[in-house]
């Protein structure tokens, strides 16, 4: 019966180069990774490298071999990483999904302090939300609430869609607009100007727009950035509008290089919700995580004052 663990020293000789190397990275001995090898030669009947002086070389047989079992064996590496008992001397490793704004703004400032390790990903929420699904992430932020039956949803704060401008955006035709309700000409005017959107998501700008006036955007944004961080940079003392979650403009509100020009009506709210299995393994972590993104969450008294 064939050895999985000969797919494995396969995989690392292929991928090292030597058999001195493979057996560094697999912490064996060099006549046990010969051995593995030669027992999976024996199996399939073919040599799977040739050998030289200095380096491994694949043959065509060996190729075939390893792009076969790749995926399969990047699958059971994970699978081990995720499920192997842990000591209790080691500290635990929490895998944290939330937009890259949140991060910035809200924890960044604060994982050198973290009691354990944090792998932090960057995603939109069905995605983070399949990932918390099946086991590689144990902690999201979303604004969407999936249909699993394992997920546990705690909402912990809203965010308001808003409209900004640069500085430099002469808005006295669509403030006049605005103060006689006269939505077609609204629309037709921003459909005219300058816009700019991230490269991963345009939800905000698509329901902002529904919101506003019943239809999508039929405009193609000219400018499409990594983030809403870029957004804020790029628009500061220029023109242009975007939509943008409330609690990322304090501070460029504050120093006046964007200005908001519609707070919508009716307003677009997002609830944000801390998403985790209910059968986690990490509730001490999970807590830990959650009291600091409760305490450190932006409450910007210019934002505020503006859409009051």
């Amino acid at each position: 019966m064939i050895n999985l663990e000969w797919f494995r020293t396969f995989k690392v000789i292929y991928e090292a180069g030597t058999l001195s190397a493979a057996a560094k990275d697999l912490f064996i001995s060099q006549p046990g990774v010969s051995l593995h090898l030669s027992s999976l030669e024996s199996f399939a009947g073919h040599r799977l490298f040739d050998r030289d002086t200095r380096k491994m070389v694949a043959t065509e047989r060996g190729t075939m071999l390893y792009n076969f079992i790749i995926d399969h064996m990047n699958k059971l590496e994970e699978a081990e990483h995720i499920f192997r008992r842990k000591s209790k001397a080691e500290k635990p490793t929490v895998s944290v999904g939330m937009s890259m704004e949140i991060f910035q703004h809200v924890l960044e400032a604060h994982i050198t302090d973290l009691p354990f390790n944090l792998v932090t990903r960057f995603g939109d929420c069905p995605q983070m939300l399949q990932d918390l699904n099946n086991g590689t992430l144990d902690l999201i932020l979303t604004t969407l609430k999936g249909t699993q039956h394992n997920l546990d949803y705690r909402p912990f704060n809203t965010e308001k869609i808003i409209l900004i401008c640069g500085n430099q955006t002469d808005t006295r035709e669509f403030e006049e607009l605005l103060s006689q309700d006269n939505r077609p000409a609204l629309r037709e005017w921003l459909n005219n100007q300058v816009w700019y959107t991230t490269a991963y998501d345009m939800e905000y700008l698509k329901n902002f727009w529904s919101a506003s006036f019943e239809a999508l955007p039929s405009f193609r944004p000219k400018y499409v950035v990594p983030s809403f961080a870029s957004i804020l940079r790029c628009m500061s003392n220029s023109k242009g509008f975007a939509v943008v979650p409330d609690f990322l403009c304090g501070k460029e509100l504050a120093e006046k290089g964007i200005k908001l020009a519609w707070d919508g009506s009716p307003a677009v709210e997002n609830t944000l919700y801390f998403a985790k299995r209910k059968n986690t393994a990490y509730p001490d972590e999970i807590k830990y995580l959650e009291d600091i993104l409760n305490k450190n969450w932006p409450v910007d008294e210019q934002v505020l004052s503006l859409l009051d």
